[in-house]
């Protein structure tokens, strides 16, 4: 993994107590959440279209986010396909109160273009 995140901010958020586990630490369904949230940010930027996760893949919790670390997902566009964008996130945390930076999670997200009916669509290609 890098030592800086790859991919341009799409995501940033505040972990709070409302979405901890019994231990304190933030659930890691949250993050997955928020990690799908972003991609479908860059997604729909790209395609110029509705779009819908198809696939995750690769989740590797690295570390717990815990209540207060600054969120930020960051994410990229790996590959295109005709209806189709695989989008890697890695998730990233500044630590409440040391500002330490941390690389807390990752994985791959597929999101798929879709019509109004939520049939797929072809990716509009070099509109990003």
């Amino acid at each position: 993994m890098s030592e800086r995140p790859k991919g341009e901010l799409v995501i940033q958020t505040i972990a709070m107590p409302r979405d901890t586990n019994a231990n304190g630490d933030i659930f890691g369904g949250w993050v997955t959440s928020q990690m799908d949230l972003g991609s479908g940010i860059l997604a729909a930027k790209t395609a110029q279209a509705r779009v819908v996760t198809a696939a995750m893949e690769g989740m590797s919790f690295l570390e717990p986010v815990r209540v207060g670390d600054t969120v930020s997902c960051y994410a990229r566009v790996e590959k295109i396909g005709r209806t189709s964008m695989t989008i890697p996130v890695e998730v990233w945390v500044t630590r409440h109160m040391t500002g330490e930076e941390r690389l807390v999670t990752h994985g791959v997200f597929t999101l798929v273009a879709v019509d109004e009916s939520g049939k797929p669509i072809p990716v509009k290609r070099g509109s990003a």
